[in-house]
């Protein structure tokens, strides 16, 4: 499946792709669930939902509150989790290598999320990835978002590069949706926050990838070999 011409570009879905942020926001949610004086949720129940939002969440964490107390809830576990964006999260491991070796390449790459601005940019910021990527379009940058085209075609207008040449990987319906109507590759993140009840077999995927070191031969790329070999025995 690996195209014989290699792709130019690398478009990236933030959470549950680029980055684990799955602990910070179950924190935030069993945080404010303590304030409302419940139990915490296990976070194999909260992970799954990470992908699709803090509504999301927030209704994991309170599935009986109506309209007015949910949007009170909503705003609140924004505070919490902006507050402390960055304590737990981090990149998916194999991911410092595969931007490391895309940039040694001058292979473009780029972040295209529904997370709103206000806390994407402040999250990539704290990582030191904000300055590094070519482009960083949030939820709220344009007046649409996935599993609209548009925020992956204005990625790629960005980069300078062909839609047809970029791939974008992604774990979540809405990503592959859109990266198939902007006609690039659609790569799933089995790693990512899927759930159980997700039917992948349906998804629009390319292909999927399992970890994050897989995307490099998609750009005509591979793993480099360690600097030093281990010592006899090590």
């Amino acid at each position: 499946m690996i195209p014989a011409i290699p792709l130019a570009a690398v478009l990236l879905d933030l959470d549950g792709t680029l980055l684990d942020t799955a602990p910070d926001l179950a924190r935030a949610l069993n945080t404010l669930r303590e304030q409302q004086r419940l139990a915490p949720l296990a976070f194999e129940l909260i992970r799954p939902q990470v992908s699709n939002g803090a509504s999301a969440v927030v209704r994991i964490g309170f599935p009986e509150a109506d309209a007015p107390q949910f949007e009170r809830l909503r705003a609140r576990f924004l505070e919490l989790y902006r507050a402390q964006l960055v304590v737990e999260t981090r990149l998916f491991p194999g991911f410092d290598e595969v931007l490391s070796q895309l940039e040694a390449h001058r292979v473009p790459w780029g972040v295209v999320t529904n997370k709103p601005r206000w806390l994407t940019e402040p999250l990539l910021q704290q990582l030191g990835l904000f300055e590094r990527a070519g482009c960083v379009l949030s939820g709220d940058s344009l007046p649409v978002r996935k599993p609209d085209p548009l925020p992956l075609l204005t990625a790629a207008r960005q980069l300078n590069v062909e839609p047809a040449r970029c791939l974008y990987l992604g774990d979540a319906l809405r990503d592959m949706q859109a990266a198939r109507a902007a006609n690039m590759v659609a790569l799933g993140a089995s790693f990512g926050y899927i759930g159980a009840h997700d039917e992948v077999h349906d998804w629009p995927v390319t292909a999927w990838i399992d970890q994050p070191l897989e995307l490099l031969a998609w750009v005509g790329l591979r793993r480099i070999a360690p600097l030093h070999a281990p010592h006899a025995g090590a």
